[in-house]
């Protein structure tokens, strides 16, 4: 999968277009780990859900209400967090920004669309 594609170059790479606030554009990855960004606009909602990855994510920019589990927290530019597998999470963007998201094993189901 993905076999020999070793350089990225975010100009060359497409954007998915999830919703009209927040786009996505998938980078490095094999079966086992996938890197992705996460473009939002203010009022852009990742809704809750879970998954079976491991997730850590950097907060490239911005500020987000984030909900991993029960706790909820606000989050800016330069925080990370962790999602371990099936704990349901979620966000709000408050300020336009990015967070660059890093799966293991990587999302199949963003490769479907």
């Amino acid at each position: 999968m993905n076999a020999g594609k070793e350089f990225f170059f975010k100009d060359e790479m497409e954007w998915e277009q999830v919703d009209p606030l927040l786009r996505r554009q998938i980078h490095g990855y094999d079966d086992k780990i996938m890197l992705v960004v996460a473009d939002f606009k203010a009022g852009g909602v990742g809704q809750m859900h879970n998954h079976h990855h491991s997730q850590v994510t950097y907060v490239q920019s911005g500020e987000f209400e984030m909900t991993i589990g029960d706790k909820v927290k606000i989050i800016k530019g330069g925080d990370s967090y962790y999602i371990p597998p099936m704990v349901m999470h979620g966000c709000t963007c408050i300020k336009d920004g990015q967070l660059i998201d890093v799966f293991s094993p990587h999302r199949e189901d963003f490769l479907e669309s």
